[in-house]
């Protein structure tokens, strides 16, 4: 495994690799990375995965500074799944004397977690194009788990460059949680809660799935069930497509998105 953490040994370690799989991360790594690394050394010869936490894709600095960062348990990881590259720039590296096109989201794709958190998404787009345009991979790995932003980068960057951008199924763990850094701020009895929300919707999407006309009423039930038996405060819980995210669900595959608040911390989910 090579450590890189300045450009010019990047350049020099990466220039004649055809088939490079990049999993761009912001560390914390968990199970749900691992899978995404497992199917980059499969499909492509040597893979690249960066550690950065993006500034820009944070309104709320508070929550930039307290995002969950574990570089050394992270190497080791990476280590034992031997990965190719390990990319660590600095702030300074990624953004300093480049200028780049400004990115706006137009109003259809201000929905969902783009709603709530202004200028989020601008700045994943833009950091991920910035990388991309780096390092040429072949194909970019990202989760499911925030399907918005895979959906919005997939689009963004394809239609720019000859990277493809790859999906993996989201990780979950055994009470169906799914695998998150920010899940590291929660105590135990929060992840046990977060498991019951997480069965309960999934319920929800099967009856949305068999009676799709009635997904407002349904959804609105569950809503308020919820919120009271659980004490969280919910952002979000809608049904999209998956074809151009509308909510027009109608024969048509979709699916159920949530972003609530648990014990102050902001998870995201689809079902």
């Amino acid at each position: 495994m090579k450590l890189i953490e300045q450009i010019t040994d990047l350049n020099e370690a990466i220039y004649k690799e055809n088939v490079l799989g990049f999993v761009p991360t912001m560390g914390g790594l968990h199970k749900g990375h691992e899978a995404l690394i497992k199917i980059s050394k499969k499909k492509c010869i040597k893979t690249l995965v960066s550690i950065f936490v993006n500034p820009t894709q944070f309104s709320n600095k508070k929550d930039y500074q307290t995002y969950p960062r574990s570089l050394k348990k992270d190497l080791t990881l990476l280590k034992k799944l031997k990965v190719d590259y390990v990319y660590l720039p600095t702030v300074n590296q990624v953004f300093k004397g480049k200028k780049s096109s400004k990115i706006s989201l137009n109003k259809s794709q201000k929905i969902l977690c783009a709603k709530f958190r202004e200028g989020h998404f601008e700045g994943v787009l833009d950091v991920i194009n910035r990388f991309v345009k780096l390092l040429s991979p072949k194909l970019l790995f990202m989760g499911e788990k925030d399907y918005q932003q895979f959906f919005l980068v997939k689009n963004f960057i394809e239609k720019r460059y000859k990277t493809k951008v790859y999906s993996c199924k989201t990780i979950r763990d055994s009470s169906k949680v799914a695998l998150s850094s920010r899940n590291n701020l929660l105590k135990k009895a929060n992840i046990k809660t977060a498991g019951l929300i997480a069965d309960k919707l999934f319920n929800l999407k099967n009856s949305i799935s068999k009676n799709k006309n009635k997904s407002k009423k349904i959804i609105q039930s569950i809503k308020k069930q919820l919120i009271k038996n659980f004490n969280i405060k919910i952002e979000y819980i809608e049904c999209r497509n998956l074809i151009n995210l509308s909510n027009n669900i109608n024969k048509k595959p979709f699916k159920l998105f949530i972003a609530y608040y648990l014990n102050g911390v902001r998870l995201i989910d689809n079902f």
